[in-house]
């Protein structure tokens, strides 16, 4: 089982309709995991880096190691609802996570 670090008050995650993680979906696509998680599981530096990832490019991919797919499923949950990100998607062991900047965002998502 992997460990979570939780780390006082959980931000938000933003509520995306289906069209909306379709196009996050298709500008993902292109991208190369930023994030790797370890054996370790969620660390804080693990944390601190999607933090910091999401502030910086709000669409990410993370990859997880290989194993057990329930395990990695929770572990991209529970990445997400710490950050305060949306799991846009999954595949594998590799997971799309976004979170809007505050101002101004880079990333135009349709309405819902």
């Amino acid at each position: 089982m992997q460990k979570a670090v939780h780390a006082g008050a959980e931000p938000q995650a933003p509520a995306l309709s289906e069209r909306q993680r379709r196009h996050l979906r298709g500008l993902a696509h292109s991208l190369k995991p930023v994030i790797r998680v370890g054996g370790a599981g969620l660390t804080p530096g693990v944390l601190a880096e999607t933090a910091r990832a999401l502030t910086d490019h709000e669409l990410i991919k993370v990859k997880a190691p290989a194993g057990d797919h329930e395990v990695r499923d929770e572990l991209f949950r529970t990445l997400a609802q710490l950050t305060g990100s949306a799991l846009v998607h999954r595949i594998g062991n590799v997971a799309v996570l976004y979170r809007a900047r505050e101002e101004p965002p880079r990333i135009l998502i349709p309405d819902a």
